[in-house]
């Protein structure tokens, strides 16, 4: 009979992690060192962008100004954990870094799902309703939908982390992953987690599938809207920034989807691993390059700031 224990008395986690690839340790630990450096870079970039170029002082620049700021923060709860335990053989976190760990990366997560329902929202009020759109999509209301989304995430995740960390574990603290996550946490339990599993369902419905249609739904009448236009260089300029943002879009919810809309199972733990890998490292840094690969706007912004430079 294994016997219960309470985490906390221990004080820390084990992460199994790639464990099982140790040839892959110091491979991975360069990769993503890489890709980490590139999503502090680019995203910050977006960010003092934003804030030092007036012409940039629109609603869409700052949601992703937003979408950065969540990014960089996002993927800091995890890589540097990470890092951490690649590099060397000691592959622990404590019990309350843990916790901690959980109820960032859930609220940035969800913050994240809410944020691009935003940002979809507002291409379709620019596109679909262009005449209203400064009135609709005014600062105090910008603000008011930003602040919404990360309340939002913040709010949810500390209900949803606490309900996982009551469960009862068993007699081992091995997590089965790289960082705390709850499906690879509520594995460690001893007893009946069949009301956890559907709660991690339904949330993952509210916050993953509900935005996702959405999201959608926006680009589904902005396409319609499209099709009506007549002017080439407006129709280019709404496939330019639609078709970023719905790339940010896929690479976020497509992976997300794999790991928490299906049951979790032994066999699928390690693909749930580099699936993971994926949406917590590389799409960070690939939505600064999204975004401003090829964007006018901000090489425009970049120009004036150089020439500013020189001038002054």
């Amino acid at each position: 009979m294994v016997e219960n224990f309470n985490a906390s008395w221990e004080g820390y986690f084990i992460f199994l992690g790639f464990s099982k690839w140790p040839h892959l340790e110091v491979v991975l630990f360069v990769v993503i060192l890489i890709f980490y450096m590139m999503t502090l870079m680019g995203n910050l970039f977006i960010i003092i962008l934003s804030h030092l170029d007036s012409h940039l002082h629109t609603p869409m620049y700052f949601f992703l100004s937003n979408l950065s700021a969540l990014d960089l923060c996002y993927t800091t709860s995890s890589v540097p954990q990470l890092l951490f335990n690649l590099w060397g053989p000691k592959k622990t976190i404590s019990y309350a870094g843990c916790m901690l760990q959980l109820y960032f990366v859930l609220a940035l997560g969800t913050t994240e799902c809410v944020l691009l329902v935003v940002m979809s929202y507002d291409r379709y009020v620019a596109v679909c309703k262009p005449l209203h759109y400064s009135v609709l999509m005014n600062p105090r209301f910008c603000q008011l939908l930003a602040a919404a989304s990360w309340v939002c995430g913040f709010t949810t995740s500390a209900l949803h982390s606490s309900f996982t960390f009551w469960v009862p574990l068993c007699g081992h603290r091995k997590v089965d992953h790289f960082f705390c996550e709850v499906p690879a946490l509520l594995q460690l339990s001893c007893v009946d987690i069949h009301a956890n599993e559907m709660t991690l369902m339904v949330m993952s419905a509210i916050f993953v599938v509900i935005p996702l249609i959405l999201i959608l739904s926006s680009y589904a009448a902005i396409a319609w809207t499209v099709l009506e236009m007549q002017s080439t260089t407006r129709l280019q300029k709404v496939f330019g920034t639609c078709g970023a943002h719905l790339t940010v879009v896929s690479l976020f919810f497509i992976p997300i989807m794999c790991i928490y809309l299906q049951p979790s199972t032994k066999s699928s733990q390690d693909h749930a691993k580099f699936i993971a890998l994926f949406y917590t490292v590389v799409t960070p840094s690939l939505n600064p390059l999204i975004y401003t690969l090829r964007n006018k706007d901000v090489r425009g912004a970049i120009k004036r700031l150089s020439r500013y430079k020189r001038e002054k």
